[in-house]
Formats: C-alpha cells, sequence, structure tokens
C-alpha cells in the first residue's frame, strides 16, 4: 500500500491536532488561546480551527471549554470550593462566561449543580462516574425536573 503526499499531509495533520487535543486535556487550568495552540503545531489559528472541527465535531474552544466543565463538575460535587473558586480553579477568567457556559452544557447554573449532584455519582466506581456525568455538548443539556431549578 502506497501513501500520496496528500495523504500523508493527512494523517500527519491528525497527529498535530491530537497533540493539540492532548495539551488542551493536560493544560485546560492554563490560560489558552487558539492562537498558542496553533503556533506550537506550526499551523494558522484558523487553519487549526477548521481542521479541529473536521476532526472533532467542534472548534478548539469549544473543546477547551467542555474539559474545564468537565472538571467543574467534579470540583463542585466532591469539593468544599464556592463556585467563583471552582471557576478560577478550572482556568476560567469570568465567572459570567462560565456560569454561562456551565448552565448550556448542564442544563442548570453551577449553584443548582452543586446542591443537587453532590450523591449523583455515590457509590459509582469512578471510571463509570466521569462517563454518567460527563457534560453534554451542543447545548443537547439533560432536562433537570423542575423541582430542581
Amino acid at each position: 500500500m502506497t501513501s500520496t503526499p496528500a495523504s500523508a499531509q493527512y494523517l500527519r495533520d491528525l497527529a498535530l491536532l491530537r497533540r493539540v487535543r492532548d495539551r488542551i486535556d493536560r493544560e485546560y487550568a492554563q490560560p489558552l488561546d487558539v492562537e498558542a495552540l496553533a503556533r506550537d503545531v506550526h499551523m494558522s489559528a484558523g487553519h487549526l480551527s477548521r481542521q479541529f472541527r473536521a476532526a472533532y465535531s467542534e472548534s478548539p474552544y469549544s473543546y477547551l471549554m467542555t474539559r474545564r466543565i468537565e472538571r467543574a463538575m467534579a470540583l463542585l460535587r466532591h469539593g468544599d470550593l464556592s463556585v467563583t473558586e471552582v471557576c478560577f480553579a478550572v482556568g476560567c477568567q469570568s465567572l459570567g462566561t462560565f456560569s454561562t457556559r456551565f448552565t448550556e452544557l448542564v442544563g442548570v447554573p453551577p449553584s443548582v449543580y452543586r446542591r443537587d449532584s453532590k450523591n449523583e455519582t455515590a457509590g459509582i466506581p469512578s471510571c463509570v462516574a466521569k462517563q454518567v456525568s460527563r457534560p453534554i455538548r451542543n447545548q443537547e443539556a439533560r432536562v433537570w425536573p423542575a423541582n430542581l431549578k
């Protein structure tokens, strides 16, 4: 099986996109922006965004925010930090943006989630709890009963 130059470039780009995604997973709490991520893999910010969206069905920024919200959910469930402290601990700079994005992904504001989800994953192995409590992307948030809002 021979490889054409186009398919070889495609495979190189996928490897670079994996590096970007891995960096986001590792450094989600650090100040990250698309320009810095693109520089590290020698791409323009626009090209990185287009390629990332094509490969993972969401933009690098959306992926970063999903990772931050996922970590925030765990901190809110298990920690004694305030919503503001959680916001800054996961790398968000604005409490308003954090709360808005959290509500979009999870379906309820962080304070409501914190109050009502402490026992959501009790007794479930952590590897399963992570899947069960993963934030839902693209505004497909689960509908919570009216009495929990």
